[in-house]
């Protein structure tokens, strides 16, 4: 027993053990010092820029929402753009480890076209890193599936359901709708970046861009919690967007769409205006292209060709075509001429098929080389006698015709609420003083009144100001601004706010009937058996007021002959025609233009015909409500 209790209290033996465990967990702390130590200079000092980076993914991050843009509408509810789903590929800067090999492998795996490659870059390089930027639109089912299984070898490339723009139409009204297109680095720093946070496309050109304000939105935004790799872990607090209101437009589409057609395969134009209140039916320019390409994602080749293509369906020639507007007109050279009492409207005046200058043995040749024989105000417009009006710009001088003819509006920009528009011009001696520099050509010719009295020489008109002319002349006068824009509408309430018409300075004649007599004169045009266009008044179901015109693209020497079959096609006579229905109670006015058509009356008065005769033959079945906002109609 003592034995054993003298082992138990051998305190050398336990001095040691404790001595030895103190050692051991001595060492094991300071080996554990030393790891966290190593750990903390690697995380502190070697790798700080590395985790501090991660680190700030993981935290609580604001997500912009983006706002659903508003609808286009034409005049009876029938939408002309709207958002359709679709699925985008979207890729976050800051998580993408290598940009470059990304790009590379979406490239290589047939997610992002080669050809947009410089302009995604340009894209990522103008936006936040922290963005979610598209770089794929309207991706297909089979492309959608193929990137699910590859989304682990793509880290910060995302697959989101998004809405896209869409013209159910297509290339039809294009140029008066306009486009959106990806925002380029110019308009990014332009732009406020907060109310286009999580937004990459806007307005490119005419309805889209000018009223790419209302149709924005407002952005929303939800304050979500991501890991470090950006994964979303939480919503915590959402403040959702406010969509953009939608418009309505005064277009008809029916009325666009036979524009469109009868201009076909030319290079054309036609504007149509409601006389009553200055609002557009239609604005066609062809030829024309498909707005739906440019969201699909084109190719810079393919904007390239189409900037490069001889015929320009880029170039809006309804707004910013600029053309002599021929004898279309002379109309309003005659009114002038009444006020002036330069001309009695019964007065019978000789046309031998030339007029020459007093002592001047140059011959101004009429179109009709015989001449018409005699003929009176009337028949001179009903005919087109181009004499006629050589003798009445030269009585009545170059400012009298310039004063008159600003009045219609012509030779400056109408105002119309979707741009741009070009001026035209309408030239005077205090212009050519302005505009030519030798002292010679600062001298009026009296040539150049001659020539101006049929609509040639400097004289440039669009085919928006000859159709807002036209309108006038239907409203005896009354003048109002053009407008495309009928009226905005709220999504949430269904509210519309109507645009009321605009009236602009009348045209003022000192007696009620010289309206009368230049109004006359038009029906002539439709309905004389020698008017110019007769073939068109007689299958008209409706009565017309309308003149021909044709343009000189090449002057032609005293001594030659113009033939058609004989000059290039693109060398060829512009043909205008202007027209407005009905003449008792004017709905709609025309103006046509078909690049070197030659004839007016054979080439550009069919059109105008067929888009009135449209547009009235429709207009007492159609419904003006418009489309989901019941109640609410026009």
């Amino acid at each position: 027993m003592r034995n054993a209790a003298n082992q138990i209290k051998d305190h050398w033996r336990e001095k040691r053990i404790f001595t030895a465990r103190i050692v051991a967990c001595g060492v094991i702390a300071v080996a554990l010092t030393g790891v966290v130590t190593a750990r903390l200079i690697n995380l502190q000092l070697i790798n700080a820029d590395y985790y501090a980076a991660q680190s700030q993914g993981n935290h609580i991050r604001v997500q912009p929402l983006p706002p659903t843009r508003g609808l286009i509408y034409d005049r009876h509810g029938r939408v002309l753009a709207e958002n359709t789903p679709s699925y985008q590929l979207e890729l976050t800067p800051e998580q993408v480890p290598d940009l470059a090999d990304t790009l590379e492998r979406l490239t290589a795996q047939g997610l992002l076209n080669p050809e947009n490659r410089a302009r995604v870059q340009e894209l990522i390089s103008s936006r936040r890193r922290f963005d979610s930027i598209p770089i794929r639109q309207k991706m297909t089912d089979e492309e959608v599936a193929r990137f699910a299984v590859l989304r682990p070898a793509f880290p910060g490339v995302e697959i989101r359901a998004r809405l896209a723009r869409t013209y159910p139409f297509g290339s039809v009204a294009a140029h008066a709708l306009g486009y959106m297109g990806g925002i380029s680095a110019g308009e990014q720093q332009s732009l406020d970046p907060a109310a286009y946070a999580g937004t990459s496309y806007i307005g490119k050109v005419a309805t889209e861009k000018s009223y790419e304000g209302e149709l924005h939105g407002t952005v929303g935004h939800q304050d979500v919690l991501v890991n470090v790799h950006g994964r979303v872990m939480q919503v915590l607090d959402t403040e959702l967007s406010r969509p953009g209101r939608d418009l309505i437009l005064s277009l008809d589409i029916d009325t666009q769409i036979a524009a469109e057609e009868a201009l076909g395969d030319r290079r054309g134009a036609v504007v149509a205006i409601d006389p009553r209140n200055g609002e557009l039916l239609a604005l066609a320019s062809t030829p024309s292209f498909d707005p739906n390409a440019f969201i699909d994602g084109m190719s810079r080749d393919e904007f390239r060709d189409l900037q490069n293509d001889r015929d320009q369906p880029l170039f809006n020639r309804a707004l910013r075509g600029k053309y002599p507007p021929g004898s279309t007109i002379k109309p309003i050279i005659a009114l002038a001429g009444l006020e002036q009492n330069a001309i009695d409207a019964r007065r019978k005046w000789f046309c031998k098929g030339h007029f020459s200058l007093p002592g001047s043995t140059h011959r101004y040749r009429d179109w009709k080389p015989a001449g018409h024989g005699m003929v009176d105000l009337n028949d001179a417009i009903a005919q087109s006698c181009d004499t006629y009006f050589y003798d009445l710009a030269n009585n009545i001088g170059i400012d009298i015709m310039a004063a008159t003819l600003s009045q219609f509006g012509l030779g400056d920009r109408t105002g119309l609420d979707v741009g741009p528009e070009s001026s035209g011009l309408v030239p005077n001696r205090s212009w050519k003083r302005r505009n030519f520099a030798d002292a010679e050509d600062q001298i009026w010719y009296p040539g150049e009144t001659v020539i101006a009295g049929i609509g040639q020489g400097f004289l440039l008109t669009t085919p928006l100001q000859l159709a807002h002319a036209t309108a006038a002349i239907a409203m005896r006068g009354t003048r109002y601004r053009p407008a495309l824009v009928r009226g905005l509408r709220d999504p949430a309430s269904g509210d519309i706010a109507v645009r009321q018409p605009r009236k602009l300075q009348p045209v003022t004649v000192s007696a009620a009937d010289r309206w009368d007599e230049i109004i006359k004169a038009m029906e002539a045009v439709m309905y004389d058996p020698k008017g110019t266009g007769i073939a068109l008044g007689l299958q008209s179901p409706y009565r017309l007021a309308g003149k021909s015109g044709t343009a000189q693209v090449i002057s032609i020497a005293q001594n030659e002959e113009y033939n058609e079959e004989e000059i290039a096609e693109r060398r060829r006579d512009h043909a205008l025609f202007v027209a407005f229905a009905p003449t008792d109670d004017p709905r709609i006015a025309v103006a046509v233009i078909v690049e070197n058509g030659g004839s007016g009356s054979g080439v550009a008065g069919p059109v105008a015909s067929q888009v009135i005769t449209t547009h009235l033959s429709n207009e007492a079945q159609r419904l003006t409500v418009v489309a989901g906002a019941a109640g609410n109609a026009f």
